[in-house]
């Protein structure tokens, strides 16, 4: 039975960024873009199958080739990659969908063998934990080169160019990648963080770098059409924040920076989004709050509508079920039956696990 007084199933707009519903697509990694970063048939018909929801957040796009983080990630910088997602907007726009790109500078999470630069780049030299994989194998996180501060302004700008490429390639705004680990979250973490410049050591330093990228693409391309996501003690791929009080202080400075901005919206990626922290930087940053409690588990349709209906956010971000089921809007608010996720095809370069889950109208019709 449809149920259309439920608050998730409503029409919201945020800044410029209308959204049918309330139901957004998290940014997903998916590593079919090619070894060129060129969206491809298969990117245009995975996001155009998904265009029912209330906004598509695209996987993580980098604006720099020494950004790239993964083999198969798409890019934003070559005319090329502008074209190809010229592609992926139209189509999404014909299905009547609203689509924003994540920008996403991998900072440290990468290696010369996968960004095909001479160098990877990070608040500070000391590299992230673990291995990563190249397109020959698994190969150790290298140490990466420190921005000196005028690398960093230049990096801010970087940004800015690739948020310019995504409104000429047709996306309706950007979400600026602050979280899970890369270059913007190795910056707020005093352990990926230990410079000495404007940059690092205050809390305040340490916000710095999040606040100029996004004052920059505000100011490029709208505020109202520019996004953040953040992940405060997601203390992943290195990145830790484990002092509350430190926690607190950073977030603070952070969600005062933006305030002035007037964005579209924050996204905050964490367990517990009714919780404190996550709430006190939906006040102080004062936009159009976007949340997105699914990492570990999954954001189920019960969650999601208590989260709006005892108005901890706007909207909630959503990820697996959104993979294994293009029409999630559809089938959660019929409450029917879902496809489960394939995890072991997440990451491919095919369309099995990307384009094949089926739609409600498909599997009753099997």
């Amino acid at each position: 039975m449809f149920d259309r007084s439920v608050k998730l199933f409503e029409p919201a707009d945020l800044g410029a960024l209308h959204l049918r519903n309330r139901i957004v697509m998290a940014p997903l990694t998916r590593t079919r873009a090619g070894e060129r970063g060129i969206p491809n048939d298969l990117l245009v018909e995975h996001y155009a199958q998904r265009a029912s929801l209330g906004m598509i957040i695209t996987e993580g796009t980098w604006p720099v080739q020494e950004g790239r983080s993964y083999p198969g990630q798409p890019g934003i910088e070559t005319d090329e990659q502008i074209a190809g997602w010229r592609r992926v907007t139209d189509a999404v726009h014909e299905r009547g969908g609203t689509i924003v790109m994540q920008l996403m500078h991998g900072g440290r999470v990468s290696h010369t063998d996968i960004s095909q630069t001479p160098r990877i780049v990070a608040p500070s030299a000391i590299a992230a934990p673990g291995e990563t994989h190249t397109a020959t194998g698994k190969a150790a996180m290298p140490v990466p080169h420190a921005l000196t501060t005028d690398e960093v302004r230049d990096t801010v700008q970087g940004f800015v160019q690739a948020a310019r490429n995504a409104i000429a390639a047709g996306l309706d705004g950007v979400e600026i990648h602050g979280a899970n680990g890369y270059l913007v979250h190795e910056f707020l973490s005093p352990v990926s963080n230990v410079r000495d410049d404007v940059y690092g050591g205050t809390p305040e330093n340490r916000a710095r770098f999040a606040i100029e990228v996004a004052t920059a693409v505000a100011e490029a391309i709208g505020a109202d059409r520019t996004g953040i996501r953040l992940s405060p003690q997601h203390n992943i791929q290195g990145v830790l924040e484990e002092d509350d009080a430190d926690v607190l202080a950073t977030y603070t400075a952070l969600a005062e920076g933006l305030a002035p901005l007037g964005l579209a919206f924050v996204d905050v990626l964490n367990a517990d989004v009714a919780g404190d922290l996550v709430q006190h930087i939906r006040r102080t940053a004062g936009a159009p709050f976007v949340v997105n409690s699914g990492f570990a588990s999954m954001t189920t349709r019960d969650e999601a509508i208590a989260l709006l209906d005892a108005g901890h956010a706007d909207a909630v971000a959503v990820g697996r079920p959104v993979i294994a089921n293009p029409d999630l809007a559809e089938r959660w608010e019929q409450d029917a039956e879902l496809n489960e996720p394939r995890p072991e095809l997440f990451y491919g370069n095919t369309g099995e696990g990307y384009v094949d889950y089926p739609t409600l109208s498909e599997s009753r019709a099997a």
